[in-house]
Order: C-alpha cells, then structure tokens, then sequence
C-alpha cells in the first residue's frame, strides 16, 4: 500500500493519551483490512505533522503496537504491519491497550515517558532471539519432562553465566554459585529475605534505588541512607552508622555507575568499603544492572571479584537492561551456604523459572550473539550520549551542572538553586514528557537534592533534541 493512500483519523476516548488514540485508529485500519501484513506505514515525521500532532506521540504509539506484535521494524523498509497477525478481535485489542495504560481522568493526556536507563528494543536481536528460543522449544529436554526444573534455574543458563562472567567481570564463579531470578528486582528481594530479620538495619546509599529499599523493609529492615557525592558512596558515614548502628547486616551498593547519579566508585574508596564490610561483618549486596555500559575506558570489575573470603557479596546483575524490561532475567552469585538459603525462599512463591528462555538466553551467551549485541549497543547509547550532553551544553547550560558519564544509560542534572527540579517535571509533564526529579530518589522529602535523571538510551537522535527544547521551553522561571 502507498504510503500516500493512507488516511488516519484519530479515534478512541478525548480522555484517552494521545498516542492510545493513534495506536487503536492504526488498529482499527488493520481489522477493516485497508491495512494488510506488509503493508508499509508513513514515517512518524509525515504521519506526525498530517494528524497535527507531536512526533513522539507517533513514535510511541507505533512502540506500543510493536509490542503487542501489529507491527515490526524493518531495516530497509520502517514500520510495516506484522506478516503474522494473531487472530483475535479488535474489540480485545482495545480493551487490553486501554486497561494496561489506563491513567487517572486528571493526568490523560499526550504522554512522553523519558526513561531512567531502560535500552531501546528497536536494536535488540530479536531474529536471533526468535530462533533462539525456537530451537529451546524443540531441542531443551527439560520442556518434556512431567516434572520441574531446578529452582536455581536452567542448568545451561547458569554455566553459561559463569562463563560470561569469568571472562566479563572477573568472577570466579561456578554454575553451582548462581541462581537465575525473573529479573534483578527478585533477585533483591531474595538477598533481603535471607540476610536480614525485623528490627534489623540496611545501609543504602542516598539519593538511591527505590525498589531495592522496598525490598529491605518487606524483609522488616529499617532502611539508613548514605549520602553520595561526586566520587559515589561516603564510606567515613558508612563507617560511622556501622560503630553505631548494632544491628546493621548488610549495604546494598551500585558502585560501577550509581543509580541514579551515574557516578563510579573509586579505587580507594571500594577498598575502604570492603574494609569496613570485612570489620564490621556487613554482607555487601552488590547491584551491578548496567555493567555492559561502559563507553570511556574498561569496565570496572566488581567488588564481588576483589572480595576477600571474609567479605560476603551478593552479585546481582541482569540480562533486561542489555535486551529488553520484558525480557525477565536477573542472576544472582554468592557463597553456596547463602545462594542455598535464597533458593528456598524463591520456591516458596516461583519453583522454578522461564525454562524455556532461559534456556534460549543460554544459547546466545554461548554462540556469542549477546556480545555481539553489547558491543553494537555501546556504540549506539555512546554515540546518543555524545548528543545529548552536546544538547545540554548548548540549550540548558546556564541552568545546570553535570558530569559526561562514562557509562550507563542515562545523565545525572543537578539544577541551578534558582531553579526547582520538581517544579521543572511539573511543567515538562504539562508538556508532554514525565522527567525523574531528585525528590524520587530519596529517603526524606525534605532533601535538599536539586537534580533531574534523564535517561537517553531509548530516544534517536531528534527524540533527543526534542526532548532538550520541551526541557529549555518548559523551564519554571521565578
């Protein structure tokens, strides 16, 4: 079909997100039959500016409809109708696109997440991916047996892993030293559950993860932040709260690029750190979720891989920040007598993983497309970083303050004190873009942080400039 015989008008709800509204009009196109399988789309450019609306509005509704499997992008062509529709009807459709986007009636409206490090699935393997985990279908054992796999996940998945990991990271690791979870998240949680009891304190670093604390006080911990400054964690503090502090077991860390400052724990710092573990009996839970994103210089190994037998670590990781969110696979790696105990309590609610991805994941690790893939991506997300601190540069220097970061997927603002980070992601949601301030990133609201997480990874090059000019346009001035 021309690109020129195709007429869409918006559909759906005026309360609805504007990009829904496009995705179910393109639907509804698809079902009528004057969209067929292969049948080329418009640019988001062309399409954009005949429905008089924001690129990104286009842009996000073709992501949306490429997930749920309508259409697919193709290197040569751009967005075309899938050639394997599934047969369902419209009706379903839109009732499943509605009820998982479904928003409060004050906040509808044409919606543009920017993501605080998640990557772009339009570069993923997916052709690899797909054959991959057809042959698991047909060849893995496991998927015939009458019983289940192994809770600590799929066997060639975890010799796969400390493979990778022997050679990536420095981990002297065995298959028998690795659980493979649905995500780092789960991972987390089952460090927690097995290293503290209520009453118990966490150390954590501040500004920090969210959800890593959610974990901590599910498990009955009391949750103590750390400060971070421009060279990561402050181990003086942490060495403070530990004198004082009696029943603190354990420090979750993000030491190769802080979350969510994106800052790298120094060399004597991570020294220090261990020291202070090893004499205070702290077990370290290690969050590694980036480590493949490393642009200037080598990877920094883990402190897991210059821990001494004293010092227990956690080593989590996880494969969705280098794939995909969908792609559910987290890992986790530590003493035996520790990975036994997070076992148990992972049955207790899953018995056993996705065997037939995780077997699937197995074979890209072994027959070298996932590092085929790590590197095509750094080369990407460098080249988008590279444009967008030359964005900030240009548009919004006078008003924050940042360092390039040397890896991860996202740029850490710190904003002017004439300016309010919360009141800038107020105004840029009115416009269209939902920011992270510094406000989400704490354990007290009355913080003093004044700072803006933009993640860029997902974003092409004029989703990046755009992204800058709503952000100089929309600036909250006093």
């Amino acid at each position: 079909m021309k690109r020129s015989k195709l007429v869409i008008e918006l559909k759906g709800d005026d309360s609805q997100p504007l990009f829904l509204r496009l995705a179910t009009s393109i639907l509804s196109e698809i079902e009528r039959g004057r969209l067929m399988p292969g049948d080329q789309l418009p640019g988001t450019r062309s399409l954009a500016l005949s429905l008089n609306v924001h690129r990104n509005t286009v842009t996000a509704a073709f992501q949306e409809l490429m997930m749920q499997g309508w259409l697919v992008a193709e290197p040569s062509r751009g967005t075309v109708v899938a050639y394997d529709l599934p047969n369902v009807s419209l009706q379903a459709v839109k009732a499943s696109v509605v009820t998982t986007y479904e928003i409060p009636s004050d906040e509808s409206r044409n919606v543009l997440h920017i993501s605080d490090g998640t990557p772009d699935t339009r570069i993923m393997p997916a052709v690899e991916m797909a054959r991959a985990v057809r042959h698991a279908l047909l060849q893995a054992p496991s998927l015939g047996r009458a019983s289940y796999g192994e809770p600590g996940g799929a066997q060639a998945l975890r010799y796969a892993l400390a493979q990778y990991l022997a050679q990536e990271r420095g981990l002297a690791t065995s298959p028998s030293q690795i659980m493979v979870t649905r995500g780092s998240q789960m991972a987390i949680y089952l460090a927690a559950a097995t290293l503290v009891s209520p009453g118990d304190a966490v150390a954590v670093e501040e500004p920090g993860y969210p959800y890593a604390w959610e974990a901590f006080r599910a498990a009955g911990a009391r949750v103590i932040g750390i400060p971070v400054d421009a060279l990561g964690i402050d181990v003086t503090r942490l060495e403070s709260l530990a004198r004082q502090e009696p029943k603190l077991k354990a420090l979750y860390v993000t030491p190769h690029h802080q979350y969510p400052t994106t800052v790298t724990l120094g060399a004597s710092r991570r020294l220090r750190l261990l020291e202070v573990a090893r004499r205070y009996g702290l077990t370290i839970v290690e969050d590694d979720y980036d480590h493949e994103y490393r642009f200037d210089g080598r990877p920094i190994l883990p402190l897991a891989s210059r821990a001494s037998d004293e010092v227990p670590v956690i080593y989590i990781g996880t494969l969705s920040k280098l794939l995909s969110p969908a792609v559910r696979l987290g890992y986790a790696s530590t003493r035996p007598e520790i990975l036994q105990q997070m076992i148990k309590r992972r049955e207790a609610i899953d018995r056993q993983g996705d065997l037939l991805l995780e077997n699937s994941m197995a074979e890209l690790i072994c027959n070298g497309t996932l590092a085929r893939h790590a590197r095509k991506a750094r080369r990407v997300y460098e080249a988008r970083r590279n444009i967008l601190v030359a964005e900030l540069t240009e548009h919004l220097g006078q008003d924050i303050e940042f360092n390039t970061p040397s890896g991860g997927l996202a740029v850490w603002l710190r904003v002017r004190d004439e300016l309010s980070a919360n009141a800038w992601a107020a105004s840029a949601l009115t416009d269209g873009v939902v920011v992270s301030p510094s406000s989400n990133f704490v354990l007290d609201a009355s913080h003093t942080l004044n700072g803006l997480r933009i993640g860029y990874a997902n974003l092409d090059e004029v989703g990046i400039r755009n992204l800058v000019r709503t952000l100089a346009e929309c600036r909250p001035w006093k």
